[in-house]
């Protein structure tokens, strides 16, 4: 359950944002799984990357798709 009174994290390292997707938001890391996000986050036309940036910033988004090509090629 989401609890509204908590402070939301933006991870900072690949550590951080491993931790935060499989354990506090639940969804396994598998190449399948970072290759369906890469094909999305990769195209800046796409209106959800458009979303992203515009709400994490472009060091974000990069660093994300960083991280998600290191889930890919593991």
């Amino acid at each position: 359950m989401f609890n509204l009174n908590t402070k939301i994290m933006i991870p900072s390292s690949f550590e951080e944002w491993v931790n935060c997707i499989t354990i506090n938001c639940g969804i396994p890391l598998d190449s399948a799984f970072a290759e369906g996000r890469l094909s999305v986050l990769e195209d800046k036309n796409h209106s959800e990357t458009k979303l992203f940036i515009e709400k994490y910033g472009e060091n974000h988004w990069k660093n994300i798709i960083s991280w998600y090509k290191r889930i890919a090629n593991s």
